[in-house]
Formats: structure tokens, C-alpha cells, sequence
């Protein structure tokens, strides 16, 4: 228990309110009696029978009135570390030199201008990401609606060394005894912050969320209009699996209530992972699109004491995650998507793939800048094809934003291409085309790919 003890004197030294301690408190107590969170096979039926976006057609008055009462917030703590960032991803050019900060503006804008409505759109922010956020949305002066800022910041808790559960030490760079609860702090945040009252201070009932580098997840009225005539208290966008998604959380039934659970790689054992990740078994992959009541969150927080239920995520890291040989630390953590299990009648509806464009490495951006993708007079970005070319990057040369715009500094035509893959050290000149299947070889040193190329495969 002094374990505990310290760890929570370690948060609330750091400012961190009291219901933000509690949920990591109750999590806490979780991790110490053993609870790893795995799901079983034998506990869960696959998702099944449910409706498609594809199926809504409604009024502009039934668009309108859903898109009033409906707030959007975007997920936007992540630095973009994994692309040798040290600022928010969003703030990264991708097409026509706007930023996805620029887009999801352009966005909300679109839809309240299209609807005459004033759906306000709200950042969750980390401590490293809120300045430079800021900074780029105060030059939409237009942007806040009434009195509703236009952020909240997500909480952080301490990591946790793993052979004793103390807070870890680090004095060489102390941000990194730290890290995020997960994307679930999202309840805990709205509701500590006081945005949730707000929020339905405001007129508002409705929230829908997504994750900042997913441009896909446009703010659709349609999607608005169906969550506000199902009455559901919960509903997540999932799409058909495909052998590139086995390792991203899914939606399942639990067979003991009927309710729907998230269940992640992570939640998974070894004796089931064959069966998990059998697509004609479970079909459909989580977005992290996920949308909610917030009259029906507010009553949940109040039942629980503002610390909800949700499964533990148990995640092995080193206090370092650059340094193998730095010690050893637990991240407490809960998905975001796990929150579907605490409500009755949560429901869950197929979408197009193409409201899943998450940019995760450099391969991705590649793509997005490519002429694969356009952005229409809406904002929302489109492909073109069907089947999007398959992008893989040297790592040890493109994984870093730094290296990368360094050696791709203009977009690279992609449209006629079906695979691209780079190994070693290019660098490429304006307008390079790409078409069939192009390998390019590791030819010992440095290599350009003049300007008006165009590299043909089989």
C-alpha cells in the first residue's frame, strides 16, 4: 500500500485532481491483485447483424437538428514520438500545406455553414501539445462557440516500476516517469474539467469522438442524425477487418449480459490469438470513432463516483522507451472503446474504410500527400481508388519526420502505383510518378530519383 501511497502523493503534487487520482487508484488496485484484463474466447460471441452507414438517408431538418445538440472533440495529446516528433502530430503539413489541425477546422466550419449550426468543436490536449495547438486555433477567431473553450487537458500518472509498483525515478529526464492513463481519461478529464457540464449547460447531448491524425473521421451529420434517433447511450464505428488490421482492438459480444465489449491485441492470450485474429471469425476492427450521450455519461459518472468500471490495460514498458537497459515500468492504461461495455443498448455501426485514414508512420503521410487522396470543397479527404497502393519505407531513413522531408520533400504521384517500396538512402526531386509495382534496392550509398521520373514496375 506505501507503494500506492506514493504514487498518489507523486500526482497530487503534480496538481492532478482527485477524481484523476481515484481512477488511477482503482486501476491501480486492479494491476496489484493480479488482473492482467485478458478477454477470453469461451466469454465472447463474434460481433454480428449490424447496420451500415451506407443504409441513412435523412432530412436536412433531421441533419440539422442532430448537428445542433452534437459536440465534436478530437483526441490530440500524441506528439507523433514514433516520427521522431517532439510537437503534436496534428500541426503536420498534409495536403496543400495545411496541417490536420487546418482540415478539422475547415471541417466543422464546412458543416456549420452548410447547416446554419454552431457545432462546437473541442481539443483534448496534453500538456505537450496544448501551447502549439493553441497557438494555431487562435487564428480562427470564429471558432469558439459562446462561452465553451476549445480544449481540455488529459491527465498523466506516474509509471511504475515493475518488480515493486513504486513510481519510477528518473532523474536524467523526469517528464519521462510519466505518462497518459489511455485514451479513457477522456471521461475523466470531461468530467474534472467541468467541460461536461458545460457541454450540456450548453444545449448540448450529443458527443462524437475520433483522433486527430484521422481525417477520415470528418463530422458527418448523417452519422449525427443516426446516433440521435437510435437513443442509444453509446455507439462505435467499426469497419471489415483486413489482414493489415489483426493487431487493432475489435468489438465482441460477452456472452454472460449480451453487452458489447472492446477487446485489444493486449487482452488477448497466446491460446486464443490463432482465433482472434481469424477475420471470417471476427469481422469488423475498432476505429476509436466513437460517439456518446453525454446525459447518459453524466448519470454513469454520478452512479460510480466518477470512476467508471473499465477493464485494465497492463502495458510492459522501459522508463526509456528508447533505452532496452533503462528499468523496467507498468503504464497503467484503459482503451477509450471499453467504455461500450458500461452501457445498455450500446450499439455499433460498419463504416466505409474511408472513415479510417490514420496517419501512424511516415508511409502513411506518404500516402495522404500523394495524389491518391484529394480534399474536396467539404474538407473531408477522399481517395481515388478503391485499393490504396501499399507504401513501406526504409525505416532506418524515413521514420523520422526529419529524415524523411529531408529525402521526400515533394508529393509523390501514386495513383497508378499498386506497392512502393524503398530500401536504403533516396532522396526524390518534384514530381516523381510511381506506377505498378515499384522496389527500389539498397545500392550501398546515398541515391536521387531526378525530378519528372517515372519509376515503372510489373
Amino acid at each position: 500500500m506505501k507503494a500506492l501511497e506514493a504514487a498518489q502523493a507523486k500526482m497530487r503534487a503534480d496538481g492532478q485532481p482527485q477524481q484523476a487520482i481515484d481512477v488511477f487508484s482503482a486501476f491501480y488496485r486492479q494491476l496489484e491483485h493480479g488482473a492482467s484484463g485478458l478477454i477470453a474466447e469461451a466469454d465472447i460471441e463474434p460481433l454480428a447483424n449490424i447496420p451500415s452507414l451506407e443504409e441513412l438517408n435523412y432530412s436536412a431538418e433531421e441533419l440539422r437538428a442532430a448537428a445542433g445538440q452534437t459536440v465534436v472533440i478530437k483526441l490530440n495529446g500524441g506528439l507523433g514520438t514514433g516520427m521522431g516528433m517532439e510537437q503534436a502530430k496534428s500541426l503536420l503539413p498534409v495536403k496543400h500545406q495545411l496541417s490536420f489541425l487546418d482540415l478539422i477546422v475547415d471541417q466543422i466550419q464546412y458543416v456549420r455553414s452548410s447547416l446554419g449550426v454552431r457545432t462546437p468543436l473541442l481539443f483534448m490536449n496534453s500538456f505537450r501539445t496544448r501551447a502549439d495547438t493553441l497557438e494555431v486555433l487562435a487564428k480562427h477567431p470564429d471558432l469558439a462557440v459562446d462561452d465553451l473553450p476549445l480544449d481540455f487537458v488529459q491527465n498523466r500518472e506516474p509509471k511504475l516500476l515493475e518488480d515493486t509498483l513504486e513510481p519510477v525515478s528518473w532523474p536524467t529526464d523526469p517528464a519521462l516517469e510519466w505518462c497518459p492513463p489511455g485514451h479513457a481519461d477522456i471521461y475523466t478529464a470531461l468530467d474534472s474539467s467541468g467541460i461536461l457540464d458545460k457541454l450540456l449547460a450548453a444545449g448540448m447531448r450529443y458527443a462524437s469522438i475520433s483522433n486527430s491524425d484521422n481525417l477520415g473521421a470528418n463530422p458527418d451529420p448523417a452519422m449525427m442524425a443516426w446516433f440521435a434517433q437510435t437513443g442509444a447511450p453509446y455507439a462505435a464505428e467499426v469497419c471489415r477487418r483486413t489482414p493489415a488490421d489483426v493487431k487493432g482492438g475489435y468489438l465482441v459480444v460477452r456472452r454472460s449480459d449480451g453487452r458489447l465489449i472492446l477487446r485489444e491485441t493486449a487482452q488477448t492470450a497466446p491460446e486464443d490469438a490463432a482465433r482472434a485474429a481469424d477475420l471470417t471469425v471476427h469481422r469488423y476492427f475498432h476505429t476509436n470513432n466513437l460517439w456518446f450521450d453525454l446525459q447518459a455519461l453524466r448519470a454513469e459518472l454520478d452512479r460510480t463516483g466518477g470512476v467508471l468500471d473499465l477493464p485494465l490495460i497492463r502495458n510492459a514498458k522501459t522508463v526509456d522507451p528508447t533505452d532496452s537497459t533503462s528499468p523496467k515500468v507498468i503504464q497503467i492504461e484503459s482503451a477509450m472503446g471499453a467504455a461500450v461495455s458500461l452501457f445498455d443498448g450500446a450499439q455499433a455501426i460498419e463504416v466505409d474504410r474511408a472513415r479510417f485514414l490514420p496517419v501512424k508512420s511516415t508511409n502513411d503521410l506518404l500516402l495522404l500527400r500523394s495524389d491518391v487522396y484529394d480534399v474536396g470543397s467539404d474538407y473531408q479527404m477522399r481517395s481515388r481508388l478503391d485499393d490504396v497502393p501499399a507504401v513501406d519505407l526504409d525505416s532506418r531513413y524515413y521514420k523520422n519526420m526529419a529524415d524523411f522531408d529531408k529525402r521526400i520533400a515533394f508529393p509523390v504521384s501514386l495513383v497508378n502505383a499498386e506497392s512502393f517500396t524503398v530500401r536504403g538512402d533516396w532522396t526524390f526531386g518534384e514530381g516523381v510518378v510511381v506506377r505498378g509495382k515499384v522496389a527500389l534496392a539498397d545500392e550501398g550509398g546515398p541515391r536521387h530519383v531526378d525530378s519528372g521520373t517515372v519509376l515503372s514496375g510489373v
